[in-house]
């Protein structure tokens, strides 16, 4: 019953779809109309329309002209004369001279570019790949002893502390046994 109800309701919307596309005219002739063929009689009509006007087929030869008049850059070309363009060009004339200069050294320069040894670079990626690896293995192992050594410190740290503190404990009591016995201490 649900599955009824859902296909009636999407028979109606799709009916109220096709009224609200094709409008009033498909009730009219009961047949469905063509999209295309419709703008394609809409173009044809106008072509006619345009090709019967006088005023219409002048604006149609002179388009390339409204084009360029739309142009943005048209209005600078119009705007701006020549001396001001000049007055710009030589406002920037360091900045350009620096940058001729730059590009006159990088033009110099290409020979560098091209030879042997930039064009051997990916051949010695890979050497360099492999030799990266080895580096990072080498800095795992060294970070590691690093911490092996600093345990070891640690432990000889506490030991020297151990054996201070024993040592003036063994001179406390031998201090002590000499007094008793009334041995002068040897400074």
């Amino acid at each position: 019953m649900d599955k009824k109800d859902s296909i009636d309701n999407v028979e109606m919307r799709l009916q109220a779809l096709e009224n609200h596309i094709y409008g009033e005219r498909r009730n009219k002739n009961a047949k469905p109309l063509k999209c295309a063929e419709a703008l394609a009689r809409i173009q044809a009509d106008l072509t006619n329309t345009a090709n019967k006007r006088e005023r219409v087929k002048i604006l149609h030869k002179k388009i390339e002209d409204l084009m360029k008049y739309l142009d943005p850059q048209f209005t600078d070309h119009i705007a701006v004369p020549d001396t001001m363009k000049l007055e710009f060009i030589l406002a920037e004339e360091d900045f350009l001279l620096s940058q001729a200069a730059l590009l006159e050294q990088i033009s110099n320069l290409q020979p560098m570019l091209e030879s042997t040894y930039i064009r051997d670079v990916p051949e010695h990626a890979t050497k360099l790949q492999r030799l990266s690896q080895i580096h990072i293995k080498q800095q795992d192992q060294t970070d590691a002893q690093s911490l092996e050594v600093k345990q070891l410190f640690d432990e000889y740290d506490k030991m020297m502390s151990l054996l201070s503190k024993q040592f003036a404990q063994w001179d406390k009591n031998l201090r002590k046994l000499e007094e008793d016995k009334g041995i002068r201490p040897v400074e």
